[in-house]
């Protein structure tokens, strides 16, 4: 909890500020979030100074008393929740048995009115009693306004700048449209736009297909579905064969969508589904150039094969991109957009599939083979990993000379004693945070854009320690920062670092510590060292 969950629920209160946090249905050391005083009360509120309201994931009060049977009765569930801090309940099941819980006396009115009082506060913030509703900012929005130009525009950087480039041997894109004067499009989700907006998503404003946009850019553009994502038979692998033979470029739309990935259904497996990988083998081999592999999915997904195949030139992962996504990834394969995005997860190969996903302990465990999870704890070879994601273009770092080398401790502090007498490192509650605020340092990159085309790039800052013995991360993002450059430019980049936030890790008891000696900073290829001392 202290290493890997909390971390960004308490950046996203202390920095982003937010007004609502929500318990899911999860338990954390057999105690559902929602019935947690701990997590609700003790950390969110007090601790990270929590100024809004808690509201529950919708069904999960009623699987306290229900489901998991952590409580005897409605009413019970519903004291559960309000005593540990809950506000808000997405479902009537609060509505429904908190009077008689309070007839009960098994919860007073002093904690509804602590929960009304939350949640009303915030509406009285929004300025929703000050007059007739219709009048005020966000009273009338009407769907030209969700419709709008800028709004569009937004789709379109949105799809743009999560498109990530995993492979683009010999510099095959992008595309040089005087060049192609025949494109095969080849998939099923090249022809449907519904696949490219995933879950959880309203109605578009508007709608293309990466073969309607593609068809913009070439004229003589031929389609073949190949498959249907479960089957295909010998008569589209025939198509898909003479359509390949028959143009000058072959570019390959394949992934998953809902029906493999989505709340409520889970995947089994990490391989394109059906005989995806058939279909795209088959089109290389009989292309007239190497093919272009566009992959739509939400989760990672194992493409080994075609990472390795030379007659696969480029793969580009476009995630779920969005009503805009079509027109985005069209440009970026003829080059009106130069990508910059990153993977945001693990790419697992499939046998990954053999770890239990109910088990999530981070790191490995060397004595059961447990090969760890996240980029920070996993010793396993990845498809690719976090973080990665290349350009048309190439990128070179340098840290600024005069960095920040050696970070001083109070020489009075007392370290931390351990079963591991060689390792001295300090709890982080001990320091304080007068003492933590004072060892903040920035460290400064030099970024420069090597290429000859204008990029969008998103700096990754890393920190390691020396070695990943007792349980200490192999690495973990500490900043992220995106600047745009033009061909030749060069710019610096200065990340503010915390050692107490920054450097330290969480031991196995969950204290959070700061070792004394060697700690790195890592930016693509570059490191440097910076060493605690006391």
């Amino acid at each position: 909890m202290e290493d890997t969950y909390q971390p960004p629920f308490k950046s996203c209160v202390q920095e982003g500020r937010v007004t609502c946090v929500m318990c899911s249905y999860n338990r954390v050391n057999g105690v559902p979030t929602c019935a947690d005083f701990n997590l609700l009360t003790l950390q969110a509120r007090n601790s990270w100074g929590l100024d809004g309201y808690i509201a529950s994931d919708c069904g999960a009060v009623d699987l306290i008393s229900g489901a998991i049977h952590y409580a005897k009765s409605p009413e019970e569930a519903v004291a559960d929740v309000l005593k540990s801090g809950m506000d808000l309940d997405c479902s009537d099941f609060v509505q429904k048995h908190a009077g008689s819980a309070v007839q009960q006396g098994i919860l007073s009115q002093g904690d509804v009115d602590r929960a009304l009082f939350n949640i009303l506060s915030l509406r009285i913030r929004l300025g929703h009693f000050n007059g007739n509703p219709l009048q005020l900012p966000a009273g009338n929005i009407p769907p030209s306004q969700v419709c709008s130009k800028e709004h569009h525009d937004l789709a379109l950087e949105a799809a743009k700048a999560g498109i990530v480039l995993l492979k683009n041997a010999a510099n095959l894109l992008p595309l040089a449209r005087s060049k192609v004067t025949s494109l095969g499009v080849i998939g099923p989700s090249a022809n449907n736009g519904y696949l490219l907006v995933g879950n959880y998503n309203g109605p578009p404003c508007t709608g293309s297909t990466p073969l309607g946009e593609l068809r913009n850019y070439v004229n003589d553009t031929r389609f073949v579905q190949g498959c249907n994502k479960v089957a295909c038979d010998t008569a589209t692998i025939n198509e898909v064969i003479l359509l390949a033979r028959s143009v000058d470029q072959v570019v390959l739309f394949m992934g998953l969508d809902q029906d493999h990935e989505r709340e409520g259904l889970d995947r089994i497996d990490l391989v394109l589904p059906g005989l995806q990988r058939s279909v795209i083998t088959k089109a290389a081999k009989y292309a007239k150039r190497p093919v272009i592999l566009v992959l739509l999915t939400g989760g990672p997904v194992d493409i080994t094969f075609a990472k390795n195949d030379p007659r696969i030139g480029a793969i580009l992962w476009a995630g779920y991109p969005g009503e805009a996504g079509a027109l985005a990834i069209a440009q970026v394969l003829f080059g009106e957009h130069n990508p910059g995005g990153k993977l945001p997860v693990t790419w697992y190969p499939q046998e990954f599939t053999s770890v239990p996903m109910t088990d999530m302990r981070m790191r490995a465990d060397p004595a059961t083979g447990y090969p760890g999870r996240s980029y920070r704890f996993y010793t396993g070879k990845p498809v690719y990993e976090f973080g990665y994601g290349i350009s048309f273009t190439s990128y070179s770092y340098e840290f600024e000379a005069e960095a920040v080398t050696s970070i001083y401790l109070n020489s009075s502090l007392t370290p931390r004693t351990t079963a591991n007498s060689h390792i001295l490192s300090y709890d982080i509650a001990s320091l304080g945070s007068d003492t933590c605020g004072n060892l903040k340092f920035s460290a400064t990159v030099g970024v420069k854009n090597q290429g000859s085309m204008a990029g969008e790039h998103p700096v990754l800052l890393f920190s390691r320690w020396s070695s990943s013995e007792h349980g200490r991360p192999i690495k973990q993002l500490v900043g992220f920062q995106s600047v745009h450059l033009e061909a030749g430019e060069s710019t610096k980049v200065v990340f503010p670092l915390s050692p107490c936030e920054h450097l330290s890790r969480a031991t196995d008891d969950g204290t959070r510590v700061l070792d004394k000696g060697s700690h790195y900073l890592v930016v693509g290829q570059k490191e440097h060292e910076i060493r605690i001392i006391s």
